[in-house]
């Protein structure tokens, strides 16, 4: 095979798609959901100190992101565990929020 024919075959494989882009972009995104529970903790942070409560919102988006995060790694390799994890963050991500609607209403400051 000539150079024209493995570039050919593997542009094929990959259906158009640039392999080094698409690493790019997934650590980005992995870097950026790291960066984004590292502020939510550090506002949580703050928030206890200043206003002596936290918002339960924030820790909502926290944890429904892990769920989805896990939920697709789940369907896309198919391994238990991820669903396992994926239900632990979604049964968390309910729990806050059932916590954050409660705040908004008053019960719960």
């Amino acid at each position: 095979m000539n150079k024209e024919e493995i570039l050919k075959m593997a542009q094929t494989e990959n259906r158009g798609k640039d392999v080094a882009d698409l690493d790019a972009q997934r650590r980005g995104a992995y870097f950026a959901y790291l960066v984004g529970i590292c502020l939510i903790v550090a506002v949580d942070i703050i928030e206890g100190i200043v206003l002596h409560r936290i918002s339960f919102g924030c820790n909502m988006a926290m944890f429904v992101m892990a769920f989805v995060a896990f939920l697709t790694k789940f369907r896309i390799r198919g391994k238990k565990h991820e669903l396992f994890v994926a239900i632990a963050y979604g049964i968390g991500a309910v729990v806050w929020t059932v916590l954050w609607i409660m705040q908004l209403c008053g019960v719960l400051s």
